[in-house]
């Protein structure tokens, strides 16, 4: 007899996303046309790796999922790449767009995000874990997140900030194996013992 075939499907492997998505705010827009008004979706949605880039968009449709997408994809095609020294930014930035009017400092390590509303997500996806920051403006998310990308945008790299790449600790073994090996092939070698000749015995000298 034929033995039952049995269940041969591939396990389902999620593919990982190159970007992370995170909706700041989804809007009710309506427009007034000549049959009446027209109800559409505007959505704000941020993307980025945690690695300095980030993208803020914007998009509208009739649904939310497809007002999310339109957004996402505008994201990609207005991505920045934030400078980030350590865990903070290089320096401090201020700006007014708009209503919106925002301050970013750097800050010590440990402090964390000091931050809220939209620009917290922003930073949080832009990979900076320690920031001090102060909205001075309104509180219109649409506008502190364009402010925010703009903020991020006007960063620069400080090339005396860059810090070393920390060394591994299998190449400082193998640094010191090969130095204290150089030190001993350096030594000289040590040299046999002599002992000291004897001394000549005096002649006697003998008067006529």
């Amino acid at each position: 007899m034929a033995k039952p075939q049995g269940n041969k499907r591939r396990p389902h492997v999620k593919e990982q996303k190159e970007f992370e998505e995170e909706v700041i705010q989804i809007d009710r827009v309506t427009r007034v046309v000549k049959g009446g008004r027209r109800l559409r979706f505007r959505a704000t949605v941020v993307i980025g790796n945690k690695k300095g880039k980030v993208g803020v968009g914007i998009g509208k449709s009739t649904e939310v999922t497809g007002a999310i997408q339109k957004a996402i994809s505008q994201a990609k095609k207005s991505l920045i790449t934030v400078p980030i020294v350590g865990q903070t930014i290089p320096h401090r930035v201020e700006i007014q767009y708009k209503s919106a009017h925002l301050l970013i400092m750097p800050a010590c390590p440990g402090t964390g995000i000091i931050a809220g509303g939209p620009l917290r997500k922003i930073i949080e996806l832009a990979g900076v874990e320690d920031i001090l920051s102060k909205s001075l403006g309104n509180n219109n998310k649409l506008t502190n997140s364009q402010a925010a990308i703009m903020a991020l945008a006007k960063l620069k790299e400080i090339p005396w900030l860059k810090k070393k790449e920390p060394v591994k600790k299998e190449e400082k073994i193998e640094e010191a194996s090969a130095g204290s090996g150089g030190q001993e092939a350096k030594k000289p070698a040590a040299k046999p013992s002599q002992k000291p000749a004897p001394k000549p015995a005096p002649q006697e000298t003998t008067t006529q």
